[in-house]
């Protein structure tokens, strides 16, 4: 069954959120999906690049109240 985990990486500068993802990724299991919180404007165009390069899904990707939500599946 599928989990849904939030990652809270907010009032982390760059390369601290993504580097927060990549560690939750490698203990997902193929279907889980992962939310990062983010405060660092560069993770809304790093995450997604990083889930492409890698293979996985970006499911949204969006700024509310400052924080970006950037919601992923781990496809493989």
């Amino acid at each position: 069954m599928a989990e849904n985990k939030v990652v809270d990486a907010c009032n982390t500068f760059c390369p601290g959120p993504l580097m927060e993802l990549i560690t939750y990724m490698k203990q997902a299991s193929v279907g889980d999906t992962l939310e990062l919180l983010s405060t660092d404007d560069g993770s809304a165009t790093d995450i997604p690049e990083w889930i492409h390069k890698v293979g996985h899904e970006v499911i949204n990707n969006e700024k509310v109240d400052g924080i970006w939500h950037i919601k992923v599946r781990k496809t493989k």
